[in-house]
Parts: C-alpha cells; structure tokens; sequence
C-alpha cells in the first residue's frame, strides 16, 4: 500500500518536489524520482515502499561497520528497495537498484513487529542498512521512534545525502551513523555515484553537530580513488570533524558494473591505514581483510588492548568505565551502562 511522503512540496502543473534527500527531485504526475521508490501520484508523493522489507537479519553491530557501538551486541537490520545513488560498485546492487517496470517486491511488515522481532532476538540496536535508509524514510522514521520508546538504539548506515530537513526530523532518534564517504573527488562522485560529494560533507557537519555518533568507511577501488593524496585530503576532513571519528578502509571486491576491476591490493589498504593514522585519526579499521591487527581497538594514549576482535566478532573487551583500564583514556563511543 503506497504511503504519502513526508518531506516534499505541491509545485505547478502537478509536479512536487521531493525535500528527503539532496537531488531535490522535481517529479512529474505519473514519474518517480532518482531513487526509483517515490511516485507522484495526481499532485501527491507516495513512498511505494513502506513496509516492504527485502532484507531482514540479526546481525553483529562489527558487520555495519560500527566499532564504536554496543560492541560485540546484536542489530536487527533491515532494508526496503531503492537508492538515490547509482554506484557503479554496489554489492547490493539487487535491492538497491530499481529495474523498469519493478513491483517492489518484499516481505509486509509494520514498525510494532520490526521492534518487537528485534527485542525477541535479544538485539540491542535496529540498524537501517544493505540499501540507504533515506529512500524509504518514513517506515525508518517510524521504527526508529517506537524502538526508542523500547530502549532500542537506531543506526543508520547511509550515504550521506538526506537533507537537513530529514536529518532535523530522525536526529532525535537516531543514535549512530556510518557514512560511506566514497572518495574525496566531486568527480568520482559525479561518474560513478550519480551524485555529488559536497551534500555528504554537509550530512556529516550536520550529523557531529547534533551530537550523533559518527563513523566513516571508504571502499578503496584501484586507480579509482586510493590516490595518496586525496586519502590524504579525506583524513584530514575526517580529523576535523573531531580526531576520535572512526575511519574504516575497506578492500574493494570486483562488483556489479566493475567486475574487471581487481580487488585492492592489501598493501593499498595499509598505506591508507597510515594516512589515516598520520592525519591525526585515533581510530583507523582495516575492513573486507580479516584476520588483521587493524580490526582491533587500542588505547590511543599507552597502545592497550581495548577492544579484541577477529572479522566481526568480539573476543574481549578491556574497559573500565569506559576507559582504558591501564591509563584511564577514555574511549569514545556509544557504550551500554556500566
């Protein structure tokens, strides 16, 4: 059953023009926008979406990524069809990217059973995830405010390119976020995105000022955007957000429309590491290479073993009150209490 869009406006002649993300899309009767998932129905816009989830799992909150959060607990993640960007890397790109003539297939469900699914599998958080969350804002809207009513966190784990608009409407539930900042290049954005970098450098301004906690990932594609200059520049925007912001580099895997592309080198990945590490960054994750010592937590004052981990799962946690346990550092992050 479509659901009226939250964020837009009537214009002339039938149109409306979508306010949930940064396209901005004018929309026509008959039309949708960008995102595939958004039609304007006689002067009206319709989420044809909601409710219909595609993906629903427990996961381990290490999977999103986010290092920073309730680790080694659950999250009860979910996703509905759709995307506003059109990567040409996804690795979800079956759910994400919409085709012609789609009957947006998916499981229907409610918020009260999303929540109430994520309580009986004994999850700490909801993470809106595998496709971006902005696209089917309303239904992540709505659960979000019932699991905060339960005591269940929310996370998004998003592109970047809501609106203020929509950010100013979920801030107030919304817990922790991992943006995928893909590059630092308004090109690679414009050609293999289908988008534009400086709406995702303001979601990020805007998301630290509201006091969300925030963790980065970048997908380094070879030749693409690993160049050490620009890692370098994206490091350094990263350390002014604030020095403690988690940065995770992943290892590209050929995909989607870049399948002849071959999977990053692991010495790329490194040498980014210590980009990170060089900007000033307290915490920068290896990702998509496991088994390495940069997917482990350390104190960022004595070097000690905070948080243990191996792939996505946590062997041990070494903190007291939140801090290290050997000089009393605290760790910043989203912690349980106690």
């Amino acid at each position: 059953m479509p659901h009226e869009s939250t964020l837009y406006e009537k214009l002339a002649d039938g149109q409306v023009r979508c306010h949930l993300c940064a396209h901005f899309c004018v929309v026509k009767q008959n039309s949708q926008g960008i995102c595939g998932v958004r039609e304007n129905r006689n002067g009206c816009l319709y989420s044809l979406v909601y409710g219909k989830i595609v993906a629903e799992n427990v996961d381990p909150i290490e999977k999103k990524p986010l290092f920073h959060v309730l680790p080694g607990s659950k999250s009860y993640s979910v996703a509905a069809m759709g995307c506003n960007f059109h990567c040409s890397f996804c690795q979800n790109h079956q759910i994400s990217q919409i085709p012609p003539q789609n009957d947006f297939w998916g499981r229907n469900t409610t918020p009260d059973m999303i929540v109430a699914h994520a309580l009986a599998t004994g999850c700490q958080s909801i993470a809106y995830t595998y496709t971006e969350p902005t696209v089917y804002f309303e239904f992540a809207h709505d659960c979000c405010r019932l699991a905060h009513e339960k005591g269940v966190k929310n996370v998004f784990i998003s592109n970047g390119y809501m609106s203020a608009e929509a950010l100013e409407m979920i801030s107030p539930y919304l817990d922790a976020i991992n943006v995928d900042l893909k590059a630092f290049s308004p090109d690679f954005y414009k050609k293999q995105c289908g988008a534009f970098l400086q709406p995702v450098l303001d979601t990020l301004s805007r998301l630290k000022e509201k006091g969300i906690w925030v963790e980065v990932t970048t997908l380094l594609i070879p030749a693409l955007n690993d160049a050490p200059a620009e890692l370098a520049q994206l490091a350094a925007y990263i350390y002014a957000l604030g020095p403690e912001t988690p940065w995770h580099i992943s290892r590209f895997h050929p995909d989607y429309k870049l399948r002849t592309i071959s999977p990053t080198p692991v010495s790329i990945v490194q040498d980014a590491l210590k980009i990170g590490k060089d900007a000033g960054l307290y915490h920068v994750y290896s990702g998509n290479i496991p088994g390495e010592r940069t997917e482990k937590t350390f104190c960022r004052t004595c070097g000690h073993l905070l948080i243990d981990r191996i792939g996505f799962s946590v062997r041990n946690i070494s903190l007291l009150r939140n801090a290290c346990p050997n000089c009393q550092t605290p760790l910043d992050g989203l912690w349980a209490a106690g």
